[in-house]
């Protein structure tokens, strides 16, 4: 149960990922130069209040220096690249390894 819940995660993070690569495809084409959008201006862009309440929740409960050192490192990345990275981990927690099968090899 808790696999699948893992790689349905995953499966949502990959397509968010392909979404927002798709986004900076089509804006690199417009400008005729690279474009790579980070996840804190797309966040802003959908949500600027989750933004915000994250921010101060972290903060608040974590402290300022996670905020400052990691958490803002990661949203200066660009989003696709983090979404892709995200569903690579939740599907490696979600992978079924192969049980051997009792046979010698």
């Amino acid at each position: 149960m808790f696999r699948f819940v893992f790689r349905l995660a995953a499966l949502v993070a990959l397509s968010v990922s392909v979404i927002m690569a798709v986004i900076d495809a089509t804006r690199s084409v417009a400008a005729s130069a690279l474009v790579m959008t980070p996840l804190n201006t797309s966040w802003l862009a959908v949500s600027p209040d989750t933004r915000s309440t994250f921010e101060s929740f972290v903060r608040d409960k974590l402290g300022p220096l996670l905020w400052d050192g990691a958490i803002a490192w990661v949203l200066n990345q660009p989003g696709f690249a983090v979404f892709a990275v995200l569903a690579f981990i939740l599907y490696m927690i979600g992978y079924r390894r192969e049980r051997p099968s009792g046979r010698f090899a």
